[in-house]
């Protein structure tokens, strides 16, 4: 007979139980939200202390989940009977499902909860972005001479949000080897490089795109493929060109598809993108260096490597600083790769096409454009993906250049 006295210890051992799967996620406030702390060399006593005690809290909410996981999972594996009072458990929180329905499709709901919560938990397990500790006198104190003098560059000029994460590979052999090259060449710091170089773009502006998009905040990657070889073009953004260079040819095509997707949009006597990588849009070329005059010259040595190591750091935490009403805050959950080419798409190609928005079309350019970049939709598609995830603020101002 089932008496009160089994009833009220059966309540009790499922509440237990279903607990492990209500207990709520950690999420970041408002305040939190606004204040970005990615581009922060060091991180102050009280700001490591409260990442250490999210990190505890962390810890603590999950453990008993698996071990709740653990326990359920044993009941089943064990004999019929606790198959039959897992069912039981599960008709009591589902609204009164029916006795009769089969077991085995009851057990396979509990499994895919607990499939998609242990996903949670290793998102979770992942360190947010402001918390990776990075010193750069750290870093700098323990660098070979050799190494000292090749990444000065880099020390100097690659923005700290992304520097914490790409500090072991500029020390691999093949970066090292590609800033040997740079260096004959005279690529060397920002003060001492060669008076007559024929490089672009200038030395100071090779990782420019690193500095005005740090990587917590980028909504939209672009992929360009080489930075333009004429004199006065290159600034470090793809597609884009300073102020009073005339608009190149590729970037009017752009120009002309936003137009198409945004009739208010008035196409600029600038090809400046500064606003688009300030607002998110993340402008890199595969290859950050050319000789003047001698389109794609630099390909081949390194940045190709290098450049794809960047995509997979944006995979890990592209937007983790982003409006975030669904917790994770910290780390990327998702962002608009445009690919544009061939080239392009082979950069992308890897990418989890559930968890980012990966458009492709032809290449901008006059010999391509009008074989699939016009007319793609691009723009406004990036926009509806990334308010539906990130809200209204989430999305860029194509318009606003």
């Amino acid at each position: 007979m089932f008496t009160a006295t089994r009833l009220t210890s059966t309540v009790r051992a499922s509440s237990r139980v279903f607990s492990c799967f209500s207990r709520p996620c950690l999420t970041m406030s408002a305040k939190e939200r606004v204040v970005y702390l990615e581009d922060l060399e060091g991180s102050t006593e009280k700001t490591e202390e409260a990442v250490q005690d999210a990190t505890t809290e962390v810890k603590s909410t999950d453990a008993p989940q698996v071990k709740g996981e653990a326990a359920v999972s044993e009941q089943k594996a064990s004999t019929t009977t606790a198959v039959k009072r897992q069912r039981t458990l599960v008709d009591m929180f589902s609204g009164g499902a029916s006795p009769s329905a089969p077991a085995a499709k009851k057990i396979k709901v509990s499994r895919t909860h607990s499939s998609a919560t242990s996903h949670a938990s290793a998102v979770s397990a992942q360190p947010s972005l402001n918390s990776i500790a990075f010193s750069m006198s750290e870093f700098q104190a323990a660098l070979s001479d050799e190494e000292r003098k090749l990444l000065t560059l880099e020390c100097e000029t690659l923005g700290k949000s992304w520097f914490k994460l790409l500090k072991d590979e500029i020390r691999k052999p093949y970066f090292l080897k590609l800033k040997q090259f740079l260096y004959d060449a005279g690529v060397r710091g920002v003060k001492d490089s060669a008076p007559n170089l024929k490089i672009y773009p200038a030395p100071k502006n090779i990782y420019s795109w690193s500095n005005l998009t740090p990587l917590g905040r980028v909504k939209v990657v672009i992929i360009g493929q080489d930075p333009y070889h004429g004199p006065g073009q290159a600034h470090g953004l793809c597609f884009s060109v300073p102020p009073g260079v005339p608009v190149p040819p590729s970037l009017r095509n752009i120009y002309a598809e936003i137009r198409a997707e945004y009739p208010q949009f008035e196409p600029p006597k600038s090809g400046n993108l500064t606003a688009w990588a300030e607002n998110g849009v993340l402008l890199l070329n595969t290859c950050l260096t050319v000789r003047a005059g001698d389109a794609g010259s630099h390909s081949g040595n390194g940045w190709e490597e290098f450049t794809d190591r960047v995509v997979d750091v944006v995979d890990r935490y592209g937007g983790a600083n982003l409006a975030n009403p669904n917790g994770a805050g910290g780390r990327g959950r998702g962002i608009v790769f445009l690919a544009w080419g061939a080239w392009a798409a082979k950069r992308v190609a890897k990418l989890d096409k559930n968890k980012h928005l990966i458009l492709r079309s032809a290449h901008p350019s006059p010999l391509s454009a009008s074989r699939g970049f016009l007319g793609n939709g691009h723009f406004k598609q990036a926009n509806e993906w990334l308010e539906q995830k990130y809200g209204p603020d989430g999305c860029v101002d194509w318009c606003k250049l």
